[in-house]
């Protein structure tokens, strides 16, 4: 389960962090940005309620 935690950390870290900000120094375009939070938010999504769940167990 660890490569599910580390997907949903990159997902957030570099993916919608990393992007937020570059937008804002101007170095990357809207368009850019929104397709890789949607891909972000997606693996986030899709990753997250697994190792969750074992945290459980």
């Amino acid at each position: 389960m660890k490569i599910l935690k580390l997907i949903s950390g990159l997902s957030i870290g570099v993916l919608i962090l990393l992007m937020s900000i570059l937008l804002f120094l101007n170095k990357i375009n809207l368009a850019t940005v929104k397709m890789l939070m949607l891909i972000g938010t997606v693996l986030w999504f899709v990753s997250t309620p697994f190792w969750m769940k074992e945290e459980k167990n």
